[in-house]
């Protein structure tokens, strides 16, 4: 039985990771590289391309639109903060959504020819979106600094925030990776599913805008919370909800487990599908 072999303890979600590391490393530094490989600028486009499209947001969004929050001690250019630290989120989620359906098709051979521990497709896709999101926390950093001349503290309870974000993220990938070999339209839905995703969480404005009628929706996305608090720790100098964040964790624990779970119960019939 698959589940005699792997166990049931919810501790195999940390022991997938744990006991393959070094692979997991390796991979993901291959992954990363190959992104850029071949270019002019090389990994400095991951360091570009947020630098890029902050500046962009800010120009347009408060710029030529005239947007604000909303809140005291707003500045002029706060709101393309705003707008990048709810991106930078929901940006994580959606890489590694997008690509979950297609980990296992686009990795057939490892299925058929060889012993491979399959599940770690997921966190090498995880560890790339990772090295992204940081990269870009890095660039919202820096623009603060430069525009308001100080940093909050609370800025360095960044990965504390990636930590149940990570959890979702990867329990959710387990299961569509499975999902993916079975039903290969889930890959073209995990795109309008994202951004319908994007525009029912508080990036483009703040929570207390959207209709009072509707805000179960939005509440209801696994992003908001995040978001939110995203926003607290890296713009407004706020601690994050501690309980909130605890509650947070021990949910997205769960989702890892049983989407770890699932995926190792109906990995026998990979090979009989692909």
């Amino acid at each position: 039985m698959v589940f005699q072999r792997y166990g049931l303890s919810p501790l195999i979600v940390l022991t997938s990771m744990s006991a393959h590391w070094n692979l997991i490393r390796q991979l993901t530094k291959r992954e990363i590289a190959s992104r850029y490989r071949g270019s002019l600028l090389g990994m400095l486009w991951a360091f570009l391309h947020p630098m890029v499209m902050l500046t962009v947001y800010t120009l347009v969004f408060r710029g030529a639109f005239g947007m604000r929050w909303g809140q005291d001690g707003e500045s002029a250019l706060d709101f393309g903060l705003l707008l990048f630290s709810g991106l930078i989120v929901h940006a994580l989620f959606a890489e590694s959504i997008h690509r979950a359906p297609y980990l296992i098709v686009n990795h057939s051979n490892y299925v058929k020819k060889i012993v491979f521990p399959l599940e770690i497709l997921a966190w090498t896709s995880l560890g790339s979106a990772l090295f992204h999101a940081l990269i870009s926390a890095l660039v919202l950093i820096a623009f603060y600094g430069f525009l308001h001349h100080d940093l909050h503290w609370t800025m360095l309870l960044v990965p504390l925030l990636l930590l149940p974000l990570s959890l979702v993220t990867i329990g959710i990938s387990w299961f569509l990776a499975s999902a993916g070999v079975f039903v290969r339209d889930i890959g073209q839905a995990s795109g309008p599913l994202t951004t319908v995703m994007l525009f029912l969480s508080p990036v483009f404005y703040p929570a207390g805008a959207f209709p009072e009628a509707y805000r179960i929706l939005l509440y209801a996305n696994p992003l908001t919370f995040l978001i939110t608090q995203a926003q607290d720790v890296l713009i407004w100098g706020r601690p994050p909800s501690w309980i909130g964040i605890g509650l947070y964790c021990a949910g997205s624990y769960l989702i890892a487990w049983c989407g770890l779970l699932w995926f190792q119960k109906t990995r026998k019939a990979f090979a009989d599908v692909l």
